[in-house]
This record gives C-alpha cells, structure tokens and sequence, in this order.
C-alpha cells in the first residue's frame, strides 16, 4: 500500500528471477481502486493464480488474477460473510473454495467472528461462529491451516486492532466446518507466551500442526483426529514480537521482529527443538511476513521500521543455514533487499510503498 494512505493500494509484481536481468525490479503495478490498509493475502499462490488480498480496514478483499504474472488483473472484491465482517487469512482447497477467518461481527469489534467456506469468487457457501463463551469470551479468529488427512482445520486467535488478548486455538472438522475445541493454550516458560495465537502451520508429515503466538511461543496441537484435542508448549523464542513463519521439511523459520533476526528452528525432535542457526538484520529491522519460494530454497521478508519500505530474500542452505541475498536490493549494497520507491503509481502519482503480504509466483 502507499506510505500515503490517501492513494488506492495495490498490487506489484516483482522480478524475483535470479538470472534475469531484471532481478529485483518493480515489472507492474495494479490498482486495488480503494485506500486502506493492504494486509494478508494466501500464504502460497494458489494453484489457480488467483490470488486473494485483504484490506482490513475496509473489510475487503481483493481477487487477482496472477496466472500471467507480467499481466496481472483485478477480477473484482468481496466483503462481509452474512454479518461476519474483516476478513483476514485464507487457505485454498482442491475444490477451487477457500476457508476464511472473518475476524468479528459488524463494525464494532464486539462479538467473536467466524469461519468461512467461499467459493471462488468470494460468495459464502459455509459459516461457522467462532464463538466459545464457556472458554473464553474474546476470540477475533486470525490464522488457519488444513489439515485433509485428518479433516481438521485450525485457526488461532488475535484482535487485528488490539482491543483484548486472546489464549486460545480453536479446531474444526473440515467436511461441515463445525467448531470441535477451543483450546486454551497454556503458559509455557513464560505465562505471556500464551497470548495471541499468531499462525498455524501443518508439518511434512500431513497430520502434526504447530501453532505460534505473537509473543514468540510455538505449541503443538495432540489428538487433533479426536474431538478433544490439546495444545502442548515446544519452544520459547526468547523474542516479545514474532510474527508470520515458514516451514520447510525439518526446518520452521521464525522472525522475532524485537530481535531483528529471522531463527532457523530444528523441528525433527519435537520433544527436544533446537534452534540451530539465525540471520540478523539491521538494528532497526524488524520483520515480519515470510514466505517460502515453492522449491524451499528462497524465503520474501516484509517487515516494519527499517523495513517498512523494504522487501528482502533470503537463500535458505543446508540445516536451513539463512544468508541475505546481496543482489536482490536498489540502494547501496550495504543495504539488503529493494526499496519500494515507487517512480509511477497505478493512478499516477510516486512515492514510497509498505509491502505487506508477499507471495512468490508458480513455476
């Protein structure tokens, strides 16, 4: 979006071909055709190239179609699920559908939100309230994955304008979306790693989930084929601000923004993870979206403070050894990653731009 919030978001498309060229320049630009706050988008491409894209604020969201990526197009947008309003996480399914967290009810963040089945084009087809009052009363579903194997899906649990804290997890069958659990998660070796449950992820395995919260906790969630499943602690990132990770095989990628550095954790003994290498960037860099290139090898930072105009990749080596890619940058060498000095917005106009969800094209 624009640092100027006035003007339209958008979506760029960036050059992210090692051997072209044109490595790391901005190829085009599309107009969303409202100002707001351009927010998460699918954590993978979909396989069909179309690309959904959230502004929170309004409670919209975009569909791109990105199968030509040198030629994006705005398909049009959609909003509110019935009253469920501020859609934020999405996840593609083999049907062509995608599951949705909506956040709350109406527009006075009062009431718990739920979760969404749409069809392509964003029209509800399922709805499922989130709410828990016998566990706990304030719950604004964040995050999700799928899990097929086990016809599960989890969601997690934090208010986008930081009105409550949340503890829980919640899981759901994924034929009917019914709401089996809402987990409470526990304290950990901090009682403040149970707060704010931030992103789901499903391990190689297909049927292990493990779940991190803001406040640099990551849990695994036990018995998830059952209708009582539990949340156990694994590790403590030692961070007070984590944010979006990726996996890849054995290794799971956490930024801990606080800490200006991105940990590479060995997942392959969940009773003993070890954190075995780390990437650290600048002293006022504070990342925060990840997302992983579909052969695993590269890894899109977005991110806040020294990075809030940025984009960075990293190459991710062997043990999941990260390093900065030097080449991929528009200022001094010094100075990882390019910076979103926009020379021609869509709509006309120039000036800086806050990357926020990244996503790296199909092969």
């Amino acid at each position: 979006m624009p640092a100027d919030k006035t003007r339209p978001d958008f979506l760029a498309v960036i050059d992210a071909l090692p051997q072209s060229p044109s490595y790391g320049r901005i190829l085009t630009t599309i107009s969303a055709g409202f100002p707001g706050m351009a927010h998460h988008t699918n954590y993978e491409m979909p396989p069909n190239g179309i690309l959904f894209a959230n502004d929170y604020t309004r409670s919209l969201t975009f569909r791109f179609d990105l199968r030509n990526p040198r030629a994006p197009k705005l398909l049009g947008h959609f909003g509110a699920a019935g009253p469920y309003t501020h859609p934020h996480s999405f996840f593609y399914l083999p049907n062509g559908h995608v599951i949705a967290t909506y956040q709350t009810v109406g527009e006075t963040n009062s009431e718990p939100g739920a979760l969404v089945e749409l069809d392509p084009e964003g029209k509800p087809l399922r709805i499922s309230p989130a709410a828990a009052p016998s566990v706990a009363k304030f719950i604004r579903p964040y995050s999700l994955t799928v899990v097929p194997a086990l016809d599960r899906v989890v969601t997690t649990s934090t208010d986008m304008y930081k009105t409550g804290v949340s503890h829980v997890v919640q899981v759901w069958r994924l034929k009917d979306l019914r709401l089996l659990k809402t987990i409470r998660l526990p304290a950990g070796t901090r009682p403040v790693l149970a707060e704010n449950s931030a992103e789901p992820r499903l391990l190689a395995d297909g049927r292990t989930v493990l779940v991190s919260t803001f406040t640099c906790g990551l849990y695994r969630i036990e018995g998830l084929a059952g209708n009582d499943p539990t949340a156990v602690f694994v590790h403590d990132f030692g961070g007070k601000n984590c944010a979006v990770p990726v996996v890849a095989g054995n290794y799971w990628f956490q930024p801990v923004g606080d800490q200006h550095k991105i940990v590479t954790l060995d997942i392959s003994n969940l009773s003993q993870p070890k954190e075995i290498s780390q990437v650290t960037l600048g002293p006022k860099d504070f990342p925060h979206w990840l997302a992983l290139e579909p052969s695993g090898r590269r890894i899109v930072v977005t991110g806040y403070f020294g990075l809030v105009n940025q984009i960075v990749i990293l190459t991710v080596g062997p043990q999941g050894r990260l390093s900065i890619d030097r080449r991929f940058h528009s200022g001094p060498a010094s100075e990882p990653g390019i910076r979103l000095d926009m020379k021609h917005w869509p709509g006309g106009g120039s000036g800086l731009a806050i990357p926020h969800g990244t996503v790296f094209s199909n092969p």
